[in-house]
């Protein structure tokens, strides 16, 4: 695992996500550029390039493609949300750009379990990923003000074996008032 971690967050991930998929170790990552874009080298024919583009092809190769969403539809925001990870999540390093980030997200979450609806996704689990350096340094107030982002990533990790080694982020439940008497 410290080898992937050393390679950049995508190949760490995409270590986590083999994992959750229970598939085999023994696949052959590197990165590519400076922007350590994630590599995965195949055994026939050139190597896949990509979170996105590696992360879909594993899901296939569990046979769990209701990860990557059942519907048109469906399979559209799956794929809406996973650009987003890589442009938005990955692309913004600012406070500012964060910022946005969650403001975009808690907007998304309010009517919603998950970011494709009712289904639980890759979009899901890599957002998870993505965001999770983000989620672990946020205050109280920040968490309560986005509220639906954190109820969110709160059920992302607690659904089994997306959370692994990464640390539990702590929301408080309980509220000064509630509207129960």
């Amino acid at each position: 695992m410290a080898g992937a971690a050393r390679l950049g967050p995508g190949v760490e991930e995409l270590t986590l996500l083999e994992k959750l998929l229970g598939l085999p170790k023994g696949n052959k990552y590197g990165v590519q550029g400076e922007r350590k874009v994630p590599v995965l080298q195949t055994n026939n024919g050139p190597g896949l390039t990509g979170l996105m583009t590696i992360a879909a092809h594993l899901v296939k190769q569990a046979k769990k493609d209701q990860l990557l969403g059942s519907t048109a539809e469906e399979k559209a925001v799956v794929q809406q949300w996973l650009e987003y990870r890589v442009t938005r999540v990955d692309g913004g390093s600012s406070k500012e750009d964060t910022r946005i980030i969650l403001k975009d997200l808690n907007l998304h979450l309010e009517d919603k379990v998950y970011l494709a609806g009712n289904i639980f996704t890759l979009a899901d689990i890599l957002m998870y990923y993505g965001l999770h350096h983000v989620m672990v340094d946020l205050t109280v107030q920040e968490k309560e003000k986005y509220l639906n982002v954190s109820r969110w990533f709160n059920h992302i990790q607690h659904y089994p074996g997306v959370r692994q080694h990464l640390s539990n982020v702590v929301f408080i439940k309980n509220r000064l008032y509630t509207n129960a008497h």
